[in-house]
């Protein structure tokens, strides 16, 4: 796993490299008199502001729509492509820290995630994102409902072919932690919700 806090702190070109790696699994050095290939395959998750100060939508926040724009503009469009979740986490005020109920306890997450990648193994002989054209096709398959459902979304967001595969592996994924055969529309729908910074470039845009 590789965890990048604040990621638009990051210099551009060293966020630009990890798309290889992320795609494919491998990176490669290259030298003069050689180039060396190594196997790359990692989690990556990253954790960014809402703006430069933190405090968007907050009255003591100080950030001009320029300033937010190009905070965000620091991950580029192709990098988020790459990015299968891309979760908004509101702030919380001391009513809702003190009030909050206890959540789910890991060890049952972790059961319950167990069972869903043993049950990838066992049906396809990988993890859902591994899949790739065939393999997605036939695991990832779809009613017409839920076409329709992707289909409209898509066009919405104006969502990647990448972006595209990517839905549909979250959606199974989804449909797994939840032992289902089928992906429903339910699922898609969730995936979708997944991807806030690119429902939010779809509302700007």
């Amino acid at each position: 796993m590789l965890f990048l806090d604040e990621m638009p702190e990051f210099p551009r070109n060293a966020l630009e490299i990890l798309r290889e790696p992320l795609e494919n699994g491998e990176v490669r050095i290259s030298r003069a008199r050689a180039q060396v290939t190594y196997p790359a395959h990692f989690q990556l998750v990253g954790a960014m502001n809402p703006c430069p100060c933190g405090y968007q939508g907050e009255p003591r926040c100080r950030c001009t729509p320029d300033q937010i724009d190009r905070y965000r503009s620091k991950l580029s469009g192709p990098l988020l492509d790459r990015i299968d979740m891309q979760v908004e986490v509101g702030s919380m005020n001391a009513v809702q820290l003190q009030d909050s109920a206890p959540g789910e306890p890991s060890e049952c997450v972790r059961k319950r995630v167990c069972a869903a990648r043993q049950l990838q193994i066992q049906r396809q002989g990988t993890t859902n994102s591994l899949l790739k054209g065939a393999e997605l096709e036939t695991h990832c398959a779809l009613g017409e409902e839920e076409k329709h459902l992707l289909r409209q979304s898509v066009e919405k967001l104006g969502l990647s072919a990448r972006s595209y595969h990517r839905v549909l592996k979250v959606a199974r994924t989804l449909a797994d932690l939840a032992s289902l055969q089928r992906i429903s529309s339910a699922q898609i729908a969730e995936a979708l919700a997944y991807r806030n910074l690119d429902r939010r470039q779809a509302v700007i845009s």
